[in-house]
């Protein structure tokens, strides 16, 4: 997945918004106004993930690429490396 599939990804989402309110290199997405997903656009290694608390542990625990959100709640994001063994298939994606 490149950073343009990514973003036609998460804008396909009802009432997604996009925008850059920290800086010129992360590119945040939001539903109805709260964020769900951050990447750097620049650097396109790893994005952060709102998710279910509970399910952001498992996810973790399954994945080596999921790790606690990198400069965000450990409790409510996860950061997920880009390159790993993940497949869209592996996932819930709806």
């Amino acid at each position: 997945m490149n950073i343009e599939e990514l973003r036609d990804y998460c804008l396909a989402k009802p009432a997604t918004s996009e925008g850059m309110p920290f800086d010129d290199e992360v590119l945040v997405f939001k539903v109805a106004g709260k964020m769900f997903a951050l990447v750097n656009i620049n650097k396109f290694e790893s994005i952060n993930l709102k998710c279910d608390p509970d399910e952001a542990l498992e996810l973790r625990a399954q994945y080596p690429e999921v790790k606690p959100g990198y400069h965000m709640s450990k409790k409510h994001w996860n950061t997920v490396e880009f390159g790993g063994n993940i497949t869209k298939t592996s996932q819930k994606m709806d």
